[in-house]
């Protein structure tokens, strides 16, 4: 797979502008006078489609602000990038920054309270983070629109007058060490971790950011304090000049601005520029370098890393994007399908990174599988015959028009996303970019660079290499200093390897739209489009989104899918071959905005696609012929089996708090089975079994499909024909049995999951009685209010650990609140204790609570409930998930949104004590034994239904 650098798209901006508005507008400020703190405004290049209106405000301190009026956004965002991180950070006190971040939301000069900032954004239906990497720390938000002016008083006071509270020193540095042991197991960081041990140590990038207490410890006597360091870290870095904000909001842009100049024109202007770094990022004349690490996962992978400079700069002509993309496809002929073929790999990736604005790494990720690792030599040749072939081929202009049309294609009908992430997105492009491609940048492509291109082909030479292969039988005496990770340097292979033959550069993409019109229409929500006893189609015709794309999903669903563990495994398999089988032969519809996949579930087995309106109808034929008819080869059949156990495999080795909800669901859910049942299952089974499994599933078939998009109800109607015409489903939809929630019984029981970490944790989930609406928004309002003080409580007094939440968490409709706490430190009983002393003062509490206190959280969580789609996908898949009920309702969140603001405190007070009689703990400490959830499902009940989901 391509993976390119922050110059090109996202995957979420792969669909690609035949025109962009690409005038620049200045005009003078209108709202401030001669005196405005305003110096110059713009309007940056945006696409013909996207109706948003835009403004780049330059103020006199040099703060640039990039402010978007969306008058159909109901929900409002900030961020702040700030070009300094860790790259900054002293020798003596690595990961400063990192603490300067977390203090800075702990109090401010008119907003003292630690938790001010926090409990006013969540009051008012928003969420918050920040992080900061090597040369950026971001801070971002989002918040009800009508809350904007007071979340940006409370968010602008973190660069203003922050209090850096002594009394939360301590926590917080206990905090940042949790942080620290919660990624301790991350392999992209003991990847880094090890990388960083043999790239320049003059290289500031190479530091360790995240900070522990080690590293953050008190200075020796005599010297500056710790408090007087992070103070004086932020006075010597924190600087107008190297802020970018954006807002997102429906407010008119002299409405916006107006707001951000009042509150953000006093932020110091000392003068400050963004820091450079100028000591390259690898020492050339160490290379190559070949290195071996060990993995904690059960798998096998190689990383060739070159380094390259930083094509940041480069983004008009994108040098080193072209290339990436040779390398990184997956099409006939390709690194990849000639690696698969031969059984060495099963996935790939190119693409720049570790950019630090003059140096980069250009790197090639190959995953592989036994019979690769052990031709690892046959692997690298294989490679460099594959950038030879792009050498002696020449990349010829075609393939770089090509490239642009796609990009264009992807500005002209992007989809913004979500508000928070978007304006994140937007103010770290605001400090890399010109002004007025803030937006187009990571799609623009003036002309092919031959020269620049030809710098990063020079580049990728086994002189210029560092090569880590990583497995977990790799050992050895040297440990990387931070992420606890085994490494050793070899010598250089002592003979290059076989390269394999077959390679060939992608022909051109057939693939590409043209017909890219927008049909006029618009409905309101799905209706029923064809309904019979076995297959049911559901059409919504939908143009708000300015795309002429469209979203299928086909559920497939067969009696027996989880009937056993061995039926499990077998739906995986067939999900998991059809993509396989499909990857090579659509990889060039992905890259030209169509996209395929498959993916099981309890019923069966959803095929999805989404692109263009225009050629989608060959696409999904082609995708249920191959369901259909084509032959289940040993080589796919084993490397799908191999994908599937190795993640089984790893399984215990996940996010502690990921495998805890996994243990949640499998131990109130049924049919459920675990990791370890299905691994087991899988080696019994050969290809043959799953051949007789395709020809069964297929043969007792019931289908639902859902069409959302720019398509009118006959061009669904004949796709929907084409479907069932060649799937013939017969069986009726009650043939299919639903996965079923079971009741917790009363008196706390404890589970433990099957895991391999070192952390200690405790899920506490306490269920509701029924299934009724009202019982549901009683549970959603109770998680609301309880969410902030339960965080600062524990998370922030308590130091309990870095992962600290509580949650509205429904299995299905059986509604339920989940209380996690993961700690580094404390062990799972203490923190039982600790949830039990929360819950106890919580219950105290609900005797005063009165309507006016309950208020804002039933508005934060109908405004919630309520939030607008914010792309095609997302829409198409709410509105799917409403298919798998009984009945079938799109107007569910409605519906419990209104309820949410009929719960009383006398509702909340009556469901207490036997919200707090169910409950469930998921804990875990290092060595426990798993509990056998088998056994425990059939101690339980189903869980009673309510008449409205009957």
């Amino acid at each position: 797979m391509l993976r390119l650098s922050e110059l090109v798209p996202p995957p979420s901006m792969r669909y690609a502008l035949t025109g962009a508005v690409l005038s620049l507008t200045w005009y003078a400020p209108t709202l401030w006078a001669e005196e405005s703190p305003v110096l110059d405004t713009l309007t940056p290049v945006q696409s013909e489609y996207d109706a948003r209106d835009y403004r780049v405000l330059t103020l006199e301190n040099g703060l640039q602000a990039l402010l978007v009026s969306d008058p159909d956004a109901d929900k409002a965002a900030a961020s702040m990038n700030v070009r300094v991180g860790s790259a900054q950070d002293p020798d003596d006190l690595e990961g400063l920054a990192h603490f300067l971040e977390h203090m800075l939301f702990l109090g401010t000069t008119p907003y003292p309270e630690p938790d001010a900032y926090q409990r006013y954004i969540a009051d008012n239906a928003g969420s918050h983070n920040a992080f900061t990497s090597q040369q950026d720390t971001n801070y971002f938000f989002d918040v009800a629109p009508e809350a904007l002016p007071g979340a940006l008083d409370r968010f602008s006071a973190f660069f203003l007058s922050p209090l850096f509270n002594a009394d939360q020193l301590e926590s917080e540095r206990n905090i940042i060490h949790s942080e620290y042991m919660a990624r301790i197991r991350d392999e992209s960081r003991r990847e880094n971790d090890v990388l960083d041990q043999v790239l320049n140590p003059d290289n500031a990038t190479t530091g360790f950011a995240v900070g522990s207490r080690e590293t953050l410890a008190d200075p020796a006597a005599g010297e500056a304090s710790l408090r007087e360091r992070i103070i004086g870290f932020y006075h010597s870095h924190y600087d107008a000049n190297v802020m970018n904000l954006a807002v997102i909001a429906p407010q008119p842009l002299d409405t916006l601005e107006e707001w951000v100049v009042e509150r953000f024109a006093n932020i110091p202007d000392n003068g400050l520029k963004a820091p450079t770094i100028d000591a390259p990022l690898a020492l050339t004349d160490e290379l190559p370098l070949y290195l071996e690490r060990q993995s904690l996962l059960d798998r096998r992978q190689v990383n060739f890393y070159f380094p390259v400079p930083d094509p940041i700069q480069a983004y008009r002509t994108k040098p080193a994007s072209l290339i990436a993309h040779l390398l990184g496809d997956e099409s006939e002929g390709s690194l990849l399908a000639v690696l698969r073929k031969a059984g060495l790999a099963d996935g790939l990736s190119a693409g720049v990174g570790r950019g630090d604005g003059e140096h980069a790494l250009f790197t090639v990720a190959i995953s592989l599988t036994p019979r690769g690792a052990e031709r690892l030599e046959d692997v690298q040749a294989t490679l460099f015959a594959a950038v030879d072939e792009i050498r002696r081929e020449g990349i010829e202009p075609w393939r770089f028009d090509e490239q642009a049309t796609l990009a264009e294609q992807a500005f002209r009908f992007q989809q913004h996303g979500d508000a928070q992430s978007e304006a994140t997105q937007l103010a770290m492009s605001l400090s890399r970019y010109p002004v007025e491609d803030v937006q187009y940048a990571p799609y623009r492509m003036d002309a092919m660079d031959e020269d620049a291109q030809a710098v990063y082909l020079d580049a990728l030479t086994q002189d210029n290499l560092i090569r880590i292969y990583s497995a977990a039988d790799v050992e050895s005496d040297t440990v990387s200093p931070w992420f606890d990770t085994q490494w050793r340097t070899l010598p250089a292979p002592p003979a290059a390897g076989q390269a394999l033959g077959g390679l060939a550069l992608p022909a051109p993409n057939p693939f590409i739209a043209h017909d890219l019109t927008l049909e006029p229409g618009q409905d309101e929500a799905p209706s029923v489009l064809i309904e019979t006893p076995s297959f049911t189609v559901w059409h919504m015709q939908e143009s708000r989104f300015n795309t002429p794309s469209v979203e299928w999903r086909v559920s497939l669903q067969h009696p027996s899918a989880s009937y056993s563990a061995e039926e499990a495994v077998l739906t995986r398999m067939l999900a998991g071959w059809l993509n396989d089988s499909l990857s090579t032969t659509l990889y060039p519809a992905w890259l030209a905005g169509q996209s395929f996949s498959a993916y099981p579930h309890a019923r069966g087995m959803t095929m999805s696609f989404s692109g263009w309106r225009d050629g989608q109808t060959p696409f999904i034929e082609q995708a249920i012929e191959q369901l259909e008819r084509a032959p289940i080869t040993d080589e796919v059949f084993d490397r799908v089996r191999y994908q599937l156990a190795r993640e089984w495999r790893n399984a215990p080795q996940a996010a502690l708090y990921n495998q805890a909800g996994r243990t949640l669901s499998e131990a109130l859910m049924r049919p459920q089975w675990s990791s370890a049942e299905l691994y087991r299952a899988s080696e019994r089974l050969e290809r043959h079994h799953l051949e007789d499994f395709r020809r069964r599933f297929l043969a007792s078939l019931y289908v639902d499909a859902m069409a959302v998009g720019n398509l009118d109800a006959d061009e669904a109607r004949a796709q929907a024909n084409l479907i069932r015409d060649a799937l013939r489903p017969r069986l009726e939809r009650d043939e299919v049995a639903n996965l079923t929630p079971l009741a917790i019984g009363e008196g706390g029981q404890v589970l433990h999951p099957d895991s391999a970490r070192d952390e200690s944790l405790v899920l506490r989930y306490a269920q509701g009685h029924d299934e009724s609406v009202q019982e549901q928004a009683t549970l959603g309002v109770i998680a609301q209010w309880l969410g902030t003080p339960f965080y600062q409580r524990l998370r922030t007094e308590q130091q309990l650990g870095y992962v600290v939440n509580a949650s509205y968490s429904p299995l299905l409709d059986t509604p339920g609140i989940a209380f996690m706490v993961q700690s580094a430190d404390v062990e799972s009983d203490e923190i039982a204790r600790r949830i039990d002393a929360f819950l106890e003062s919580a219950g105290e509490e609900l005797d005063t609570l009165d309507d006016a206190t309950l208020a804002p959280y039933r508005r934060a969580l109908a405004d919630r409930l309520l939030e607008r789609d914010t792309s095609l996908a997302g829409m198409a898949n709410r509105y799917w998930q409403a298919t798998a009920r009984d009945p079938v309702r799109f107007d569910r969140r409605e519906a419990l949104a209104k309820e949410v603001m009929t719960v009383s405190p006398e509702r909340i007070q009556a469901a207490w004590p036997a919200l707090m009689a169910r409950t469930l703990d998921v804990r875990f400490d290092p060595n426990d034994e798993p509990s056998d959830l088998t056994a425990f499902r059939a101690t339980l009940s189903p869980f009673p239904r309510s008449a409205e989901t009957r």
